[in-house]
């Protein structure tokens, strides 16, 4: 079943905003290069996004799934407009589309 567990956060600077939310409500982070970094390890993760090459423009919320391909298809099939194709990234594979709202959001699957 597909599932929301991943928020990512635009950012221009991952250290200082890791060092506020660390501040703020003690969370911790894994560091994936300089441009980002992710809380894991509860129901729903927080990434920050500091990247130029994939970067964001607003708050993204990602749907976990099973099978990647299927879930392209499904999500093309119901309506929504691909805005990033399918990429690699540390642990798995991603894609973004925008829903007929106009939102944006990614559909990832996790690979480890």
């Amino acid at each position: 079943m597909a599932k929301i567990n991943y928020v990512e956060l635009p950012v221009k600077d991952v250290a200082g905003t890791q060092d506020f939310y660390g501040n703020a409500f003690g969370w911790s982070f894994t560091g994936y290069g300089p441009d980002y970094a992710a809380m894991e390890g509860g129901e729903v993760a927080l990434g920050l996004n500091g990247t130029d090459d994939q970067a964001i423009a607003a708050v993204l919320v990602l749907v976990e799934v099973e099978d990647l391909e299927a879930a392209l298809e499904r999500v093309t099939a119901a309506g929504g407009d691909m805005t990033v194709p399918i990429f690699a990234f540390p642990g798995g594979r991603r894609f973004h589309f925008r829903d007929p709202a106009g939102n944006e959001l990614g559909v990832f699957v996790n690979e480890h």
